[in-house]
């Protein structure tokens, strides 16, 4: 097995200083790394994770100043989840965001796990979920047979009320131990239109394991599959919402919107297999592009999902000490011939300190 679980994800936002706030202030994540778009060096690229970065703790977002609001759809994800340890820290988060006026959905049941549901500033769906109870409880060999969801977890059968109001019950002023997110992310889920054929692509192909086959429990008409590792571990989820062409639109990128998201892999030799068993199936593949901070290539899904797989390293402290990551603006050595000129076109971010 070369993929180790997820890297990160890519987001599309409309305002850098405000993404910069919601989520170091609100959720408590580390800025790793301010940088621009190597790709399109006039736009800030903005990591945060956990205090070094790690591989599958990074949300990453690229600012296009005043983008229009996106929309997911098919080819496109849903959301993305972030782990935290057990039920109590995810009530304490709900108290913490209601408290925050933010729209908070559950907690939910979701037999497997619990979460809840918010959007950040730009719209995009997220998910806090519960390490456990996972994916073994129902079945020994994980994803041999479709599971039905448990009847009372599913949409119109819960108990609305009793949801609305379970939550910690004292204010949450301060991210606590048990509140954080640190374990990175849970899950991402995407939307597509042949759960049989992205089977193909991700279990046949790229080798992860299917760990569940059940419903959407919002949308029972949805097939909702779960492939990783080590049957189910949090952190290495993609999951699907399998749904029809012509009754689910295509997405619409823009802020709040996922522009690829990425698997790690343990090194260039491991990268390069992968890349070539690709290219022997017939997908499009990118030349090796060097990220500084890691290495990738760029495929797509049979959606038109944007799928990177990136090394685990270097890592972010090949250009800044582990106590000053994300204070300086950090260019890769191809572009410090034009800082003066790249800088002149960002507007300056300002932070608390997080080291």
């Amino acid at each position: 097995m070369s993929i180790t679980g997820l890297h990160h994800i890519s987001i599309v936002v409309a305002n850098a200083q405000r993404t910069v706030d919601f989520y170091t202030k609100v959720l408590g994540l580390r800025f790793v790394k301010k940088t621009v778009n190597f790709d399109d060096p006039g736009l800030y690229h903005l990591y945060f994770g956990d205090e070094t970065g790690s591989p599958g703790s990074l949300l990453t977002f690229f600012e296009i100043p005043g983008a229009r609001k996106g929309r997911p759809g098919l080819g496109g994800t849903h959301h993305v989840a972030l782990t935290v340890a057990d039920s109590d820290g995810l009530r304490k988060w709900k108290r913490r965001l209601t408290d925050l006026d933010l729209d908070v959905t559950g907690p939910l049941d979701r037999h497997y796990f619990e979460s809840i549901y918010f959007t950040d500033p730009d719209g995009l769906i997220l998910e806090i979920a519960t390490m456990g109870p996972g994916f073994t409880r129902d079945e020994d060999q994980l994803g041999r047979q479709f599971m039905t969801p448990p009847a009372q977890m599913v949409v119109r059968n819960r108990d609305e009320e009793a949801i609305a109001a379970d939550t910690w019950p004292e204010p949450v002023p301060d991210i606590t131990p048990d509140m954080a997110l640190s374990h990175g992310m849970h899950h991402i889920t995407a939307i597509g239109t042949d759960i049989a054929r992205t089977h193909a692509y991700y279990a046949d192909l790229l080798g992860l394991q299917r760990v569940k086959m059940t419903s959407n429990f919002d949308d029972p008409d949805s097939a909702h599959w779960y492939w990783g590792l080590e049957n189910g571990r949090p952190g290495t989820l993609i999951t699907y919402f399998e749904r029809t062409p012509g009754k689910e639109p295509r997405a619409v990128g823009g802020a709040g919107q996922t522009h690829h998201f990425a698997f790690s892999t343990p090194d260039e030799e491991s990268q390069l297999a992968l890349r070539e068993k690709l290219v022997e199936a017939g997908y499009r593949v990118t030349d090796v592009k060097d990220r500084v901070y890691f290495k990738s290539i760029y495929t797509n899904d049979p959606d038109g999902h944007v799928v990177e797989i990136a090394t685990a390293g270097p890592g972010f402290m090949v250009d800044e000490e582990a106590e000053k990551l994300g204070s300086g603006l950090m260019l890769p050595p191809w572009l410090e011939n034009r800082r003066e000129m790249i800088e002149a076109n960002l507007t300056p971010i300002t932070q608390e300190t997080t080291g």
